[in-house]
């Protein structure tokens, strides 16, 4: 009977355990949530627009002394229309001899530089490749965005091809600087993680357009602390264009050199950009606008303070060459003046920065 009651045991044991070694059986999960499917379709449709970029610098052999190109830094841009334009940061570009560009389907292509926009952190490059394989990414807007909207964020982050994060727009109108310490104003603040690689990629909305080109993280260790940068797309679809045009950014200009910080103190003079210098001829001068000096007899002549671009106020010169990047060469706009306690609206013809 214990025998039986044995074997019987042991044959029980020796089922269980060959049931054990079965794979399980799967569950059916059933339909895929709203926003997941979102996350999907906006994947699909916008990473063939994506690229990876990666910039070479020269390497010399110490005992043969050859000249080689070699890998110096990635980084991310997507493709602006079919004429090969690809868009990026300035930054991931800067100090480069050569990049190449890697298409979705993995094919690669040299590039050259078309324009660049330091102030912005902005640059074009060109590739030749077929019109098939480049898909413009779907343009959006940024002057229209409200916080805690869904956004994307796609590049290549660590060298990763291809990766997708998502966030909400954390804030927007922020100020960050750029590689020549000028402000970009305007910011979109998001908490999709943005690490290095990321940069120049596309921050895209909840359909896939482009709303940003993310341009940096505000981290101690330099790794997404949920604290990322965009470009607003309205600046770069203003200077993109002109860079494509122009291969840089021709600024209009004033013909006016802006006073120091210290003699706006030393006068107490209202916020604004008090002219130190009026060019001969320029479109300042022809507009009656006045530099301050200093008479034969030592006493100060007064001079002009511009207060206002249009209908912007401005409190010092970065705030007047941001306004004034928004026109061109030829515009028309209205200044307004204050000299010696007394304003007055003027109308200057915008010259050209060359």
């Amino acid at each position: 009977m214990h025998r039986l009651l044995l074997t019987t045991l042991l044959a029980a044991l020796s089922l269980g355990a060959a049931q054990a070694q079965q794979p399980r059986e799967v569950q059916p999960r059933g339909p895929l949530q709203a926003a997941e499917l979102n996350h999907i379709n906006v994947f699909k449709k916008v990473a063939p627009s994506v690229v990876h970029i990666t910039t070479l610098g020269l390497s010399r052999d110490m005992f043969s002394m050859n000249v080689s190109e070699v890998p110096r830094g990635t980084g991310s841009g997507f493709i602006w229309d079919e004429q090969g334009h690809i868009v990026t940061n300035f930054h991931v570009i800067q100090g480069a001899n050569a990049a190449r560009i890697t298409l979705n389907d993995q094919s690669s292509y040299d590039a050259e530089l078309v324009g660049a926009f330091e102030d912005r952190d902005l640059a074009v490059l060109r590739i030749k490749a077929p019109r098939d394989k480049l898909p413009p990414i779907p343009m959006g807007a940024s002057r229209d965005l409200l916080v805690g909207q869904q956004v994307y964020a796609i590049g290549n982050p660590f060298g990763l091809d291809q990766t997708l994060t998502t966030g909400i727009v954390s804030a927007l109108n922020r100020e960050i600087e750029s590689v020549t310490r000028r402000s970009i104003r305007g910011a979109i603040q998001t908490d999709a993680a943005i690490n290095p690689g990321n940069s120049g990629g596309p921050l895209l909305d909840s359909a896939g357009r482009l709303i940003g080109v993310n341009t940096s993280i505000y981290s101690p260790s330099g790794a997404s602390a949920g604290i990322g940068f965009a470009i607003p797309v309205d600046e770069v679809n203003r200077v993109v264009p002109r860079l494509i045009k122009d291969g840089r950014f021709i600024r209009p200009a004033l013909g006016v050199s802006a006073a120091p910080e210290n003699l706006h103190r030393a006068l107490k003079l209202p916020k604004g950009v008090a002219l130190l210098r009026v060019a001969p001829g320029s479109p300042a001068a022809k507009a009656g606008l006045q530099a301050f000096a200093r008479a034969r007899d030592g006493s100060l002549v007064q001079g002009d303070v511009i207060t206002a671009v249009g209908e912007v106020a401005v409190a010092d010169l970065d705030d007047m060459l941001s306004e004034l990047e928004r026109r061109q060469s030829g515009d028309t706009v209205r200044l307004t003046v204050w000299r010696g306690g007394k304003t007055r609206v003027l109308s200057v013809v915008l010259g050209s920065s060359d």
